[in-house]
């Protein structure tokens, strides 16, 4: 029997186990789960929750119900990986070997690794909602706030889920205007780029809309330091932006375990994969998907769900002894929204910039990077299928791994 272990119970690890369980005889394969606790969060809700536009009781369902039967769940947390030995070193003195190991073990927050960001202040003046507890703790400071500073830092990428904090920023000029405090507010996005995204294209369409939005950009901060009692925020080369209240997006980097298994990450702890096939440069019987991953592509729920299907394959081929397909071409796309019941969608891979157009396809319904209110609803109607299509292994109809260039627009050459 071959043995398929797999580190990590969120998007990809989920969404892999359940996928690889379709198509394998559970009397040949075993396929065992293992995270250090039984919480799967629906990360892109977390946006929503400091808005009152969703409950954190929404977004928390167990772990380990979202797996088809067959598919074995072990709580623990993971030591160390010894690729040479083929297996998994948990917490608790447990050997767990493996014949093939998907690494699925996503993105983890470093905010104590900005100095003075998680001092005095942290959960009073200065927020997070890239989690529960803080997009918790943020909806409450939101509710008091009675106008002011409000400043958003991107500290340094990659991100889960990159254009969040944009999405932040433009839900915060929407609800403070229901509010009726808007025009007592100052709004500042500050990032570490060049400009409001990473894409040229996509950062263009952005950058109109802070400005349209009010909301002032400052580029090219590198945040050193956070005085939580003073209300400072300041980077390295001295530039500060005062804040009343603070919401940061903080250092991110792969799963610990990672950086203590030799030879499998990189300098921040993601796994280093070929692009294409997410085979692991370290051994051949690794892979790896999602968040966890070193590719060049946004860490986004989408993201998982292409690479599932490639990964999927390649597990199978590997497995048969035949040659892995290189067939993930950094497929991704996401919702943005933009306040006010409308969002932007984008879809990109890593050679194809966002493009306007239409979405999937030539007479697709939804439009590509404009504001619309059905890409809004289109978001709102992923949580669904996030539950029921993506998570259990099943395909999008419509929506292949590999990005059409059906129904995009090429952008017409700058001057003409």
């Amino acid at each position: 029997m071959s043995r398929v272990v797999i580190l990590g119970g969120g998007t990809g690890g989920t969404l892999m186990a359940n996928r690889l369980r379709r198509r394998t005889d559970p009397a040949e394969v075993r396929i065992t789960v293992v995270d250090q606790d039984d919480r799967h969060v629906y990360q892109p809700g977390l946006l929503f929750v400091p808005f009152g536009l969703m409950e954190p009781g929404e977004l928390v369902r167990p772990r380990h119900r979202q797996l088809r039967p067959g598919v074995a769940f072990l709580r623990s947390a993971v030591d160390r990986v010894a690729l040479e030995d083929r297996a998994v070193h948990l917490a608790d003195g447990t050997l767990l070997p493996y014949d093939v190991l998907v690494v699925a073990s996503g993105a983890d927050l470093r905010p104590e690794e900005t100095e003075g960001l998680t001092g005095p202040g942290w959960g009073e003046r200065t927020f997070t909602f890239y989690s529960v507890e803080g997009a918790t703790a943020l909806a409450r400071a939101l509710g008091a706030f009675d106008g002011g500073r409000l400043v958003v830092d991107l500290v340094d990428m990659p991100i889960k889920c990159p254009v969040a904090p944009l999405e932040f920023a433009f839900l915060a000029d929407w609800h403070l205007t229901r509010r009726g405090i808007r025009r007592r507010t100052e709004i500042t996005y500050v990032t570490p780029l060049d400009s409001a995204f990473t894409k040229p294209t996509c950062a263009r369409a952005l950058s109109g809309l802070l400005t349209r939005k009010g909301v002032r950009l400052v580029t090219e901060f590198n945040a050193g330091e956070v005085d939580g009692r003073a209300g400072t925020l300041t980077s390295y080369d001295g530039r500060t932006v005062p804040f009343d209240l603070l919401v940061s997006v903080p250092l991110h980097a792969g799963a610990p375990f990672v950086g203590r298994s030799e030879g499998l990450g990189d300098e921040l702890d993601f796994v280093r994969v070929d692009p294409a096939t997410l085979q692991s440069r370290a051994r051949p019987e690794v892979f790896a998907i999602g968040d966890a991953t070193d590719v060049p592509t946004s860490k986004a729920g989408s993201v998982a769900h292409f690479q599932g299907e490639v990964l999927t394959e390649n597990v199978l081929r590997f497995l048969d002894g035949r040659p892995l397909e290189p067939g993930y071409d950094g497929h991704a796309n996401c919702f943005i929204e933009t306040g006010h019941r409308k969002a932007l969608l984008i879809d990109f891979n890593y050679d194809v910039e966002p493009l306007p157009g239409r979405f999937p396809g030539p007479v697709g319904p939804l439009p590509l990077l404009r504001e619309s209110r059905l890409n809004h609803a289109g978001k709102l109607a992923f949580t669904w299928m996030y539950w029921n299509v993506l998570l259990p292994g099943r395909d999008m109809p419509g929506i292949d791994a590999r990005m059409s260039m059906a129904g995009k627009r090429p952008l017409a050459p700058a001057g003409a």
